[in-house]
């Protein structure tokens, strides 16, 4: 007998339904004859809302699908909510600037932290309901929101997971009622959401990268380009370290990791402005071809392919020289011929 599969549907929220005024994000999923709207509230485990034809606009449509389009997601506002009959009403036109801001802000964390619970409820193989029941929702009326619990938990756990208690009454050896207080949650089930919240919520380095070109023709031209990298290298920090290397000549690549994007920007602004008057120093050149900016690992990779083939260009052309300096070698491989007493008849 195989053992049955959690539930891994639930609400993102304790309460069962959204409150009337509130603004929430759903999905259309059907527009009606009539030009009223079926949706899924995301936030509340899909449960169905309406939107009617007076609620779309502001202004007079002539078509619904120039304001609504089937699949997309969108906030709503909460007109009427009937828990026993299981109807939501909802608004279009009511939500201004200012509630399509604050929805999207509070969704997108809600989904981060309902990912995550979905996740740990699947690998402790329990139901998704049950883990709210038990962490999240006492963390979102801890916090005000679940996410700003997972951010401490990434550096503090115990500060925050220690706290998830409940009361336990056992039966003491003189047959008294004893009142214990004992953790929510297994030690497993702990290590299961440090796991996943460190892994979904540390902050990944930043790649910031610069192209530059750079020429110096003096005498000792390359000692020249060589401190001027160190001293581009030397403006970098602990927390913004500096590198540069060559792509091709007379291409560089300056690179930094950071957690914070300007403060990487403004490093490498800084490394090729003394880089830049290093090489001058000298009678050098430096020319930017692309300023400081944030890559991909696409775009690392794209630039590893690029010297790869660079590479194997130069080892080709160094081959080619190596077989035409073997050739000249076996065309004088007689050594030098002694034209007067070779045998050669000179007329005068």
């Amino acid at each position: 007998m195989g053992t049955q599969s959690p539930n891994l549907e639930c609400r993102m929220y304790e309460a069962k339904y959204p409150e009337v005024d509130m603004v929430v994000m759903v999905q259309v999923n059907a527009i009606a004859d009539d030009m009223s709207a079926y949706v899924s509230l995301l936030e509340y485990n899909n449960i169905e809302g309406l939107i009617l034809n007076t609620e779309l606009s502001r202004r007079r449509i002539r078509s619904v699908n120039s304001v609504l389009k089937v699949g997309r997601i969108e906030p709503m506002m909460v007109l009427r909510v009937e828990s026993d009959k299981g109807y939501v009403d909802l608004s279009k036109r009511r939500v201004s600037e200012d509630d399509i801001q604050a929805c999207n802000e509070r969704y997108n964390k809600s989904k981060l932290v309902h990912s995550i619970m979905r996740h740990v409820a699947e690998t402790m193989s329990i139901d998704l309901e049950d883990l709210y029941v038990h962490v999240g929702w006492p963390l979102y009326r801890r916090y005000g929101h679940a996410l700003e619990a997972f951010k401490i938990i990434v550096t503090d756990p115990d500060s925050v997971l220690n706290s998830l208690t409940r009361e336990v009454k056992k039966t003491g050896p003189d047959r008294q009622k004893v009142t214990r207080v004992v953790p929510e949650i297994s030690e497993g089930m702990k290590d299961a959401l440090i796991k996943n919240i460190r892994r979904r919520m540390t902050p990944q380095p930043l790649k910031i990268r610069a192209d530059i070109e750079m020429k110096c023709f003096q005498f000792d031209g390359v000692l020249h380009i060589k401190d001027a990298m160190r001293k581009a290298e030397a403006a970098g920090n602990n927390d913004c370290p500096v590198k540069i290397k060559l792509v091709a000549a007379p291409l560089y690549v300056m690179t930094t990791q950071t957690l914070d994007k300007e403060q990487g920007i403004a490093v490498l602004n800084e490394a090729i402005v003394a880089c830049k008057q290093a090489i001058e120093q000298h009678k050098g050149k430096l020319v930017v071809k692309e300023a400081p900016r944030t890559v991909s690992e696409r775009d690392d990779k794209l630039l590893a392919d690029h010297m790869d083939k660079l590479r194997l260009a130069n080892e080709e052309v160094g081959a080619d020289e190596d077989s035409e300096e073997e050739e000249e070698e076996e065309d004088t491989g007689m050594g030098e011929i002694d034209v007067e007493n070779a045998g050669f008849g000179i007329r005068e």
